[in-house]
């Protein structure tokens, strides 16, 4: 997620810049993007998302800022007495060494159905990020490197193993395609054929992968307002036409996910819109929901192999929780589906924002304080009542928290406690990687590409641990 521009709403006060994958408030941070634009509800890509940095300081001025999703900070005193609730915990000396304990709220009943057993068995996931979402690296002399241009590595086989091993189940494959199509929107055949390559090392494990289109939010391909609602709805025709024929035979362990952080990117609600009711909200949310629903529509007429059984995800406005939560968010009609309940709410929450994504906020986060946890308590309680359970499933596509002058206890803490609540709320839960680590952005890195080594094992940890029921 190259660094993305955030808008941000906090507890007392809007701030400009959020959103899953991308970049921040007040400057926005790069599309390594944490594809960490992350959803505004407590707004995300990010998503602590794509976040533009790298490893490499040769790529560092390359990357893009971008906004992150973060969730609104409002929150219901019920949510905010969670400390003083007869609720589940672990005992230290019950958990394995170097976990961390968690509180969690009474038990909630988590509807059974397929769809809720699918995102379940997703267990827990991680981003491949900004690599083949790399976008407007015109400085490169050969298409295929965009995957190296963010984050200094190429994707590997073991990479995946790696992944696999430690508990990981599910991987994202975010992709821009706009720099390697032509004037038709035909794909470039080996730019498609590498993109399918690591698909295929996700999938021949037996692993869920999401693949989706990421950083093509221009008006020039696809943009949320009535002007370009035409040739937004060509251009996922076009792209999605492709991507269900190519994948055809693939079964549901592969999910497509219709767009990234689709908003109005340059305007002044491009992270956060502080009247849903403006004649410039309502246009976009609208234009979203028809764009949803072509992609949908689009993936399930092209009929042959899985394609009208596989699930497919689809966000609201820049991927925000708080605008999936609103009544102008409509998810899409589904009736070419030859199964039921196979479309996915897909949020990014880097939350709380503050201490996920603001560079310039708090490196401190402590689970035993609800000053650190409510903004995660309430949108994940929000979504529950809202969609599952009603048993529709929802994925967070995107999460994390920046790596602030070693502060890895604290993000171990914040691991520990959102992963926890996240299969609390029947939530599953991907974690933004834009392997940068030891710069100046956006740092998500988990695990350094190149060596396979851990930088951070001990979160790590505690977002494989607590990512099943004990």
């Amino acid at each position: 997620m190259k660094n993305k521009l955030i808008a941000i709403l906090t507890a007392s006060a809007l701030a400009v810049s959020l959103c899953a994958c991308g970049g921040k408030t007040p400057t926005p941070a790069p599309d390594s993007q944490t594809d960490s634009g992350q959803t505004v509800t407590e707004q995300t890509d990010n998503s602590g998302g794509d976040s533009e940095d790298t490893t490499d300081s040769s790529t560092a001025e390359n990357t893009e800022d971008t906004g992150k999703d973060t969730e609104n900070t409002e929150t219901t005193s019920e949510e905010n007495t969670s400390d003083d609730t007869s609720a589940s915990s672990t005992e230290e000396s019950d958990l394995p060494e170097g976990i961390v304990a968690v509180k969690l709220p009474p038990a909630v009943p988590i509807p059974e159905n397929d769809a809720m057993t699918f995102v379940r068995d997703m267990k827990v996931g991680w981003n491949l990020g900004n690599t083949f979402d790399a976008s407007n690296c015109n400085w490169l002399d050969d298409p295929l490197k965009y995957e190296s241009a963010w984050c200094g590595a190429t994707t590997t086989k073991e990479l995946i193993l790696e992944l696999k091993n430690a508990g990981f189940n599910s991987i994202r494959v975010p992709v821009s395609w706009h720099n390697h199509i032509d004037a038709d929107h035909n794909i470039d055949e080996a730019w498609l054929d590498r993109v399918q390559e690591v698909v295929d090392y996700v999938y021949e494990e037996g692993m869920y992968v999401i693949l989706n289109i990421h950083h093509d939010d221009d008006p020039e391909y696809m943009y949320p307002s009535y002007d370009c609602l035409d040739s937004s709805k060509k251009y996922l025709t076009d792209i999605w036409t492709q991507l269900a024929e190519r994948f055809a035979d693939y079964d549901t362990h592969l999910i497509f996910e219709t767009m990234n952080e689709p908003r109005q990117v340059g305007s002044d609600i491009e992270w956060w819109v502080p009247d849903v009711n403006a004649d410039n909200a309502k246009e976009a949310f609208d234009c979203i929901n028809q764009m949803n629903q072509t992609a949908v529509d689009t993936i399930r007429s092209v009929s042959k192999g899985y394609n009208t059984e596989r699930y497919i995800m689809v966000p609201g406005y820049c991927a925000s929780a708080e605008f999936a939560l609103i009544d102008a968010f409509q998810m899409p009609e589904d009736s070419l589906a030859t199964a039921e309940n196979r479309l996915i709410l897909s949020i990014h929450a880097y939350t709380p924002y503050n201490f996920a994504l603001n560079l310039n906020g708090t490196a401190d986060f402590d689970l035993t304080k609800t000053s650190s946890t409510a903004d995660i308590d309430s949108f994940m309680r929000r979504l529950y009542t809202k969609y599952v359970s009603k048993g529709l499933p929802v994925v967070i596509g995107e999460f994390g928290a920046l790596e602030k002058d070693g502060n890895t206890e604290s993000r171990v803490q914040f691991a520990a406690y959102y992963i926890a609540m996240a299969r609390h709320f029947g939530l599953t839960a991907h974690w933004w990687d834009n392997n940068a680590i030891n710069s100046n952005g956006e740092c998500f890195q988990l695990i350094d590409r190149n060596s396979l080594t851990w930088s951070f094992p001990e979160i790590r940890d505690q977002i494989i641990y607590y990512s099943v029921e004990h």
